[in-house]
């Protein structure tokens, strides 16, 4: 039998999405109880990017589900020295319970998920950013309860986190409103085969009109350095700021996925005002992976 993977939110159901929401805030509610419904399990945990959060999150939420997880940096594996990713995948999952993968290329945890034996959770790629989205979907369900039929406005760049919005848009029957340079949009084809309602639209206040929820990204993410001064110049009308906060509802919240650049993507005054959620949402990331890890592991997520 094959495993369950987590590569992209289109692995998971709508059912299975809303039982990983009410999972999560039953582990965040009951954060103190001693579980072990991952006793004796082991995590691999692959960085060939780095991440605070990722690690902390995944490496404690092991531990407090009674499993045990071990990091593995690009140091650490064959993966960067020209071994197979199919030859790595049949080795560390015939030693492991999990694998979890955080990369560039979407195709090294594609490959990697075709020869494991053992789930691979996507923790990140060039491409998409999946388990950011559950944090953020169970941040506005404690918030503001049901995101279906909600606006949710995605400023900035047409990256990875914003194809999982894209995902989650379509799963979950909220409307998405991506405003973005024209040379910064996202990837056509996963715009184009998405179900959802979903517009691209240049002006950021004209998105913002009335909107639930905005959420934003660096302008240059890790491994775009070279690229910073030419998008600052290109995402330079795009911050979120009070100004153009105001053109959304009354009780709207504000998140990004972190690290943040104040006075960039973000200015001061709304990442620290009072609709921002930024630190209940880096919190679930914790709360909303244990869910996924009992999901994929011992199939308790309800």
């Amino acid at each position: 039998m094959k495993p369950r993977h987590f590569l992209t939110l289109k692995d998971i159901t709508e059912q299975e999405f809303q039982a990983l929401i009410k999972r999560g805030i039953e582990l965040k509610q009951n954060r103190y109880t001693h579980h072990q419904t991952l006793n004796n399990k082991t995590l691999a945990m692959i960085f060939e990017k780095s991440s605070t959060r990722t690690r902390v999150s995944f490496e404690a939420g092991m531990t407090q589900l009674g499993g045990h997880a071990i990091f593995l940096s690009s140091k650490d594996t064959q993966l960067g020295r020209g071994e197979p990713v199919e030859d790595s995948a049949r080795v560390i999952s015939r030693m492991v319970d999990a694998v979890m993968i955080r990369t560039h290329d979407h195709s090294i945890i594609t490959r990697f998920a075709d020869y494991s034996s053992v789930p691979v959770i996507n923790a990140l790629t060039d491409s998409y950013h999946p388990c950011q989205l559950l944090a953020d979907i169970q941040t506005y369900y404690e918030h503001r309860g049901d995101i279906k039929g909600k606006t949710v406005v995605w400023i900035g760049d047409g990256n990875n986190m914003c194809h999982s919005y894209i995902n989650a848009a379509a799963i979950l029957d909220f409307k998405l409103r991506i405003a973005c340079p024209a040379d910064y949009e996202p990837d056509p084809d996963i715009l184009t085969c998405s179900q959802g309602d979903i517009q691209v639209i240049r002006d950021p206040a004209q998105a913002m009109q009335d909107a639930d929820m905005v959420t934003t990204d660096v302008w240059a993410s890790m491994g775009q350095e070279q690229e910073q001064t030419a998008r600052i110049h290109a995402f330079k009308d795009y911050q979120v700021n009070s100004h153009n906060m105001a053109y959304t509802k009354p009780d709207a919240l504000f998140m990004h996925c972190l690290p943040a650049h104040r006075g960039e993507e973000v200015a001061a005054e709304v990442i620290d005002g009072p609709q921002s959620v930024v630190w209940d949402q880096a919190e679930n990331r914790l709360h909303a992976q244990k869910a996924l890890l009992e999901f994929l592991l011992v199939g308790q997520a309800r």
